[in-house]
């Protein structure tokens, strides 16, 4: 019986120490290992085909338990205001931030971007500190953002703290905002000195800080996509500055090489592969997408070690991020969706962006800020009482949605009437005619008009106009009473031919959620302090017009902003 127990014993034991020489030897699954011990460890493990899912990030529509089974975890897709309200929803992967220069904003992403100056877009992957000298009244618009990127979006990704962080993506690289008339995803026509002093410094910062991953443009330069860009993508962001994330492609990228897209799907994956994009953003393709890389790399037209390097640097990000850890949604962030606390930083960005362009006819006679005591004050316009409106594209859903009932936050017309004494009789028209104005006895009006929601190319425009009823609202109250006209849009529109007859200009662009802010400036409860990020034109024949330009001849000039 003494034998027999030794003997089981010797076999436990030998079967507890294979045991533990197996878990030993899975080293990927050891947060304790070196992370380039762990990728190693993994990629040995893995088939073409597992590496080839890491290269694919398909579209949610597509997304199902049995499609998940066939490639390994993919990466989220959605970017949203702060880490922590995307950790509640389990995504650890923000598109943000833009660092395109909107060098014209006829462009329908020009709200991404910071401005139309390299140096304020660098500042945003920079600290704050650095230029609070140089720009400290510009940068007072940034520093908001600035800190959502740099302590909430995780610029640092390899520092991460991935329990309360999000791997970033800087994008669209490069020259997405210097497009030829502004239309996206067009040619931009620069020389290489041009493109590498303009739009390329913001990256430089980016990859120093150690952002992420980099998404490729849908634009060309000098008439080669970017997405088929070798010299630019490998050579120089890959090899010159040495990024060691991943680079992903835009949405359907790789299919956008020819033209038209998707003529001659294998080229396009053939390229955008050798080019060195690493992750591609497949959407709905992407079994083709798979069997075509999958009989690339079989029939040599595309090396192992290209596979290798892109699923290398895939693994890096991800490890760092702890999705090996921790792969599910984390329910003690659910808290800050949507918080009081982050409403209020919300509500501060937004009196801190405003810019007060014209304050009545001189500086002796100005009429903001509004008393909140009066007998009676008219609100009128489309984008008074509109959630939609303030917020703009890229909300709830991709193009944004006219209206109230998609979102919760307050309107700028509820902020009016929660701000003002309450003898004070607010009554909203959204267009009213010249002799109601006339004869409604108003102390003074509060017009807000703007552009309609829009997101990328939905957002190209060659005339910036008003959304109509717009220019007749401000013409019918403008013309009868003391009217302040306040702006939403996503850049500088056409406002001259209205000037002379508006009383006072306000610039607040796409104030979200949080109407309450933009009422705190126009009642004086804060004075207004933000400064043009990027110049404002007196026609749209002056575009492409930026500060520094030869012939510079603008409304209101890149910097410009009165104060109270």
């Amino acid at each position: 019986m003494v034998r027999i127990s030794h003997f089981f014993w010797g076999i436990l034991i030998m079967g507890c120490w294979a045991a533990m020489a197996e878990v030993e030897y899975m080293k990927y699954k050891d947060p304790k290992q070196p992370i380039n011990a762990r990728i190693k460890d993994l990629m040995k493990r893995m088939t073409l085909e597992e590496k080839i899912g890491q290269m694919s990030q398909i579209d949610r529509t597509v997304a199902s338990e049995q499609v998940m089974k066939k490639d390994p975890k993919l990466v989220k897709r959605i970017g949203t205001a702060t880490a922590l309200e995307v950790r509640a929803t389990g995504i650890r992967y923000t598109f943000a931030p833009c660092i395109a220069v909107c060098r014209d904003p006829r462009w329908g992403r020009c709200y991404e971007s910071y401005s139309e100056d390299h140096k304020i877009v660098q500042a945003m992957t920079r600290s704050y500190q650095d230029y609070k000298e140089k720009f400290p009244l510009i940068l007072e618009r940034a520093c908001p953002l600035l800190t959502a990127i740099m302590g909430k979006q995780c610029v640092a990704t390899y520092t991460i703290q991935y329990e309360t962080k999000v791997a970033a993506c800087a994008k669209h690289y490069l020259g997405d905002g210097g497009t030829t008339k502004g239309i996206d995803g067009n040619n931009t026509m620069i020389s290489r000195h041009g493109l590498l002093s303009i739009h390329m410094p913001a990256y430089y910062n980016a990859v120093i800080k150690g952002v992420s991953t980099v998404m490729i443009s849908q634009s060309s330069w000098n008439g080669i996509k970017m997405h088929a860009n070798h010299d630019l993508i490998t050579n120089y962001l890959k090899n010159t500055l040495r990024f060691r994330g991943f680079v992903i492609s835009d949405w359907e990228g790789i299919d956008r090489i020819t033209s038209p897209p998707h003529a001659n799907y294998t080229y396009s994956i053939l390229t955008g592969i050798q080019a060195g994009i690493d992750m591609v953003m497949i959407a709905s393709r992407y079994k083709e997408f798979i069997a075509g890389l999958t009989l690339l790399v079989k029939n040599n037209f595309i090396p192992m070690s290209r596979i290798d390097d892109a699923v290398k640097r895939i693994l890096r990000v991800k490890f760092t991020m702890g999705l090996f850890e921790s792969p599910y949604a984390d329910n003690s962030f659910v808290n800050y969706l949507g918080s009081q606390e982050h409403r209020e930083l919300a509500r501060e960005a937004v009196r801190k962006t405003l810019v007060l362009l014209k304050n009545g006819e001189s500086a002796d006679k100005p009429l903001l800020p509004l008393p909140k005591k009066a007998k009676k004050i008219l609100v009128a316009g489309s984008h008074a009482d509109n959630l939609g409106y303030q917020c703009g594209g890229w909300t709830i859903t991709w193009q944004g949605l006219s209206g109230s009932n998609h979102t919760s936050g307050t309107t700028i017309l509820s902020a009016i009437e929660n701000t003002v004494d309450p003898t004070t009789e607010v009554v909203y028209r959204e267009n009213p005619d010249p002799n109601f104005v006339k004869s409604g006895e108003f102390s003074y009006a509060i017009v807000l008009v703007g552009e309609p929601v829009y997101a990328e190319t939905f957002g190209d425009s060659l005339n910036l106009t008003i959304l109509e009823p717009g220019p007749a609202t401000i013409t019918n109250v403008c013309g009868s009473v003391k009217c302040t006209v306040v702006l939403i849009t996503g850049r500088p529109v056409v406002i001259q031919p209205y000037l002379s007859t508006i009383d006072a200009l306000v610039a607040a662009w796409l104030p979200g959620t949080e109407g309450q802010g933009v009422a705190d400036v126009l009642f004086g409860d804060y004075g207004f302090m933000g400064k043009l990020s990027r110049t404002w034109f007196k026609t749209v024949d002056q575009l492409p017009m930026n500060v520094g330009d030869k012939h510079y001849d603008p409304l209101f000039p890149f910097g410009f902003g009165l104060t109270t």
